[in-house]
């Protein structure tokens, strides 16, 4: 018996380097591997979680910050429910490529798709990137701002959890449902009449692996 409610689709994107892949690992496995090979494409796991009255699976990918893949990544922006934009508070760097990857999720994805502004390894004391103009920049493009550690475990679960409540909440006023999946399995018949314009799954279905 699968049970959850509904599928919402995460994408994680930013430039190389900024643990993108070790917030996940931290997230799904609460683990930290110092040592982490950088994402060849996109990679993708999945976790269930509670919100209120429902059980939701996150569906999360995890994309490559290369220049050459950044193809690849813009595929799978279609149905994402919340893009997690992140960046390295310890190089100025990545914080200055945020527009790019900003352009991006906004060409890419609807409207009332969650978005998240995440300042990563604030474990590093040698931040070249304030908390301030994180929150700044958050501020002045409409995101919603957390600073994480995936090394300490700082802030990881309450970024990932924060963007599912905030994709949640929507759902429920009726504001984003082309981009959320409903498991027929957990939802009734009367549920599935008033949601018509949700994504219908099941179990086989959700766990194909592919990009949307």
């Amino acid at each position: 018996m699968t049970d959850y409610s509904y599928i919402f689709k995460y994408i994680v994107v930013g430039a190389m380097g900024v643990g993108k892949s070790s917030l996940l690992t931290r997230f799904i496995e609460d683990k930290f591997y110092p040592e982490i090979s950088h994402t060849i494409g996109v990679e993708f796991a999945t976790k269930i979680v509670d919100i209120l009255k429902d059980r939701v699976k996150l569906q999360v990918w995890d994309t490559a910050g290369q220049e050459r893949f950044r193809a690849v990544t813009r595929s799978y922006y279609r149905g994402a429910s919340a893009v997690l934009l992140v960046y390295d508070t310890s190089r100025r760097g990545t914080y200055n490529q945020l527009e790019t990857w900003l352009n991006d999720a906004k060409n890419y994805t609807d409207q009332n798709v969650v978005m998240f502004l995440i300042g990563n390894k604030t474990d590093i004391s040698d931040r070249q990137v304030s908390y301030e103009e994180g929150q700044d920049f958050a501020k002045e493009n409409n995101l919603e701002y957390i600073e994480t550690s995936a090394k300490t475990g700082n802030n990881v679960e309450d970024a990932f959890l924060q963007a599912a409540n905030h994709v949640y909440r929507l759902v429920k006023e009726g504001k984003l449902t082309r981009n959320v999946s409903v498991n027929t399995k957990r939802i009734t018949k009367k549920q599935m009449k008033s949601n018509n314009n949700y994504k219908v799954v099941d179990e086989k279905s959700s766990n194909n692996g592919g990009c949307c």
